[in-house]
């Protein structure tokens, strides 16, 4: 089992900065791999950014290549997901989410275990 808690999300103007955290616990070495998904109101989710556990390679979604970092440290079981120069279109629930049952199912969308959620808004 793994536990995963999101914190970190909130209201900020376009141009600003969050910074999204992921606490982890539970068998958190049997993940693949760790990623960052948001869906807003009416449209349907999208994965914004993956890590691979293992050698730390990433993807990002075309959408906030360039803005958005996503980076983990593995002494506190911790994900982050670095949100630079928002934008409106990024307003959405923040999900993050981890892969334990292989590598072939990433950087997917459904992963096995997945957070609360913590809100984003980007207003102009």
């Amino acid at each position: 089992q793994v536990q995963l808690v999101e914190s970190g999300g909130g209201s900020v103007q376009t141009g600003g900065s969050l910074r999204l955290s992921c606490a982890a616990s539970g068998y958190t070495y049997s993940s693949y791999c760790m990623g960052w998904l948001r869906q807003a109101p009416g449209k349907e989710r999208e994965r914004v950014a993956v890590i691979y556990t293992s050698d730390g390679s990433t993807y990002y979604a075309d959408s906030v290549k360039g803005r958005f970092t996503i980076s983990q440290d593995n002494a506190k079981n911790t994900l982050y997901l670095q949100m630079n120069r928002l934008k409106p279109e990024d307003t959405a629930m923040y999900y993050c989410a981890a892969e334990t049952r292989g590598s072939r199912y990433c950087p997917g969308d459904e992963y096995n275990y997945w957070g609360q959620g913590t809100q984003v808004t980007v207003s102009s």
